[in-house]
């Protein structure tokens, strides 16, 4: 007997999950399927999320017909560890082959799962490749190099929709319909799921244009916040919030108190209204995500982890097309301090060349890094 399990948050789910089943059930054709929503992910905390039971009941709708859907993980609460479920199955199933169906970037991250040579010793993985993801063939390299073990290869390449995308978009109050199954679409919105009621009013005060701009800021945040250990909704909020004020006038009723700081080029001053916006209008008390929207165009010295995150994806995100944008965005994947650096370098290059005002908060922050970088600080 053939078991594939296929197990993840599924927050939400969406349309490459149910193709990479069904490109999975093609290539290994197995006689029974697991769906196995968690009801914590060990490493995914701090994220924007619906309810393990939202979650439960979205997959029993998108993968009807496909498999059965266990509560497993989800009745027993609290983290959930695929060691343990696995464990489960195989006294449920002695006599079964059985197959873990993963994403690349999962089995590129599976070393640092608990007790992986627990898990191997029960279900092979059986793995396919998204566009942007990890690259299958060195996560499977990794794998054999070492645990010994072969991971199967499904052979199919999912487009690059992931949760993390439609979380994003559907807090922002972004149509969320091209990337989850048409009931999906309607269970979120008929429940209110992730959705951020304050975030859709600050897109509302921006143009088509910024509003693009300011998802696409959000995405890149949402997707790196992690490896700085920045919660997922805090890099989101801050995110969303960064431009809100960028096309408000300073006599907007919005800004009614706020103080334009003196010798701030026009340029710079929305990073500063759009604090004030953040604190005064949408109710944001947190410091840190306060000064991550003051100072997202400027930078300046000794900047924290999520104003580093901001000041970078405001720059890299991925409509960014300006000579050097691929080269930074490679960077900003490898050292986020080498990549401030040369990022707030090229801005002064820039700037220079322009013959434009250099806000002197922007060379401060350079000077500031660059002799970080040195150790010289």
């Amino acid at each position: 007997m053939k078991i594939l399990l296929f197990g993840g948050a599924f927050n939400p789910v969406h349309n490459e999950h149910v193709a990479i089943l069904k490109a999975a059930l093609q290539k290994l054709e197995c006689d029974k399927v697991i769906i196995m929503p968690t009801a914590v992910s060990p490493h995914k905390g701090g994220l924007i999320s619906a309810p393990p039971a939202d979650r439960l009941e979205m997959c029993r709708i998108a993968f009807e017909g496909l498999g059965e859907v266990s509560d497993f993980e989800v009745n027993k609460g609290g983290a959930s560890y695929s060691y343990i479920t696995c464990d489960y199955l195989r006294h449920k199933y002695p006599d079964a082959d059985i197959y873990f169906l993963m994403g690349a970037d999962m089995l590129a991250y599976f070393p640092q799962w608990v007790y992986p040579e627990c898990i191997l010793k029960i279900a092979t993985p059986a793995v396919c490749a998204r566009h942007g993801s990890a690259d299958v063939a060195a996560a499977c390299r990794q794998l054999k190099e070492q645990f010994g073990v072969d991971a199967v290869t499904i052979g199919y390449t999912g487009s690059a929709v992931s949760s993390t995308r439609v979380r994003v978009r559907a807090s922002l109050g972004a149509d969320i319909a091209p990337y989850v199954p048409p009931a999906i679409a309607d269970y979120i919105g008929k429940h209110g799921l992730y959705v951020m009621p304050e975030l859709v009013k600050a897109r509302k005060l921006m143009s088509e244009k910024r509003a693009a701009h300011t998802l696409r800021v959000a995405f890149m945040a949402a997707e790196n916040c992690r490896r700085l250990g920045i919660p997922e909704k805090k890099a989101v909020v801050t995110a969303a919030l960064h431009d809100a004020a960028k096309n408000l006038k300073l006599s907007d009723r919005l800004l009614k108190g706020f103080v334009p700081p003196e010798g701030v080029p026009e340029s710079v001053m929305h990073q500063y209204s759009g604090a004030y916006l953040a604190e005064h209008v949408f109710g944001v008390t947190d410091e840190d995500m306060l000064n991550a929207i003051r100072y997202h165009t400027s930078g300046r010295p000794g900047m924290s982890p999520l104003e580093k995150l901001i000041f970078l994806c405001d720059m890299l995100e991925e409509g960014r097309d300006f000579d050097g944008a691929d080269e930074l965005r490679a960077e900003f994947a490898r050292d986020i301090d080498a990549c401030l650096e040369h990022a707030l370098g090229r801005e002064l290059e820039y700037l220079r060349a322009e013959g434009k005002e250099i806000y002197p908060l922007t060379q401060q922050a350079y000077d500031y890094i660059s002799a970080v970088r040195a150790g010289k600080k």
